[in-house]
């Protein structure tokens, strides 16, 4: 019988500090793209070589926050103070190229500035490439 209670008390400590961490981040507010951007039309043609290139570079500089899969689940994601957008919906798809490249580039937030450890343009159009393969 205490075992059973020692685990229900467990399990329950461990829902309420994973609970407290999401209370503690805040949904990201707006992210305003400047107008250029908006209709800026990715230059890589979206094949095997770029996605594969921009899943290399995923893997590399934006899973741990986003995710294996993009969901916004990342390991370092109880270390953040916004939650990473779920990058497999809808409403991240109705996105631009443009949209998304300017958000990769720039950054903002906990989010880094790519444009620092990603200079080459290229990169950061495959990187669009292959998140827009992320779907659920």
């Amino acid at each position: 019988m205490k075992n059973k209670i020692l685990l229900i008390l467990t399990v329950f400590s461990v829902c309420m500090i994973g609970a407290s961490f999401k209370i503690m981040q805040k949904p990201s507010k707006p992210w305003v793209v400047p107008e250029k951007y908006l209709k800026m039309v990715n230059p890589v043609k979206a094949d095997a070589k770029s996605i594969n290139s921009g899943k290399a570079l995923f893997i590399k500089n934006c899973q741990d926050c986003h995710g294996k899969k993009g969901l916004g689940d990342g390991s370092k994601v109880p270390d953040l103070k916004s939650i990473p957008p779920d990058m497999t919906n809808a409403v991240f798809h109705a996105q631009s190229d443009g949209s998304i490249f300017y958000k990769i580039s720039e950054g903002r937030d906990d989010m880094p500035r790519s444009k620092k450890d990603l200079p080459e343009d290229e990169d950061r159009w495959n990187l669009v490439n292959y998140v827009r393969t992320l779907k659920k």
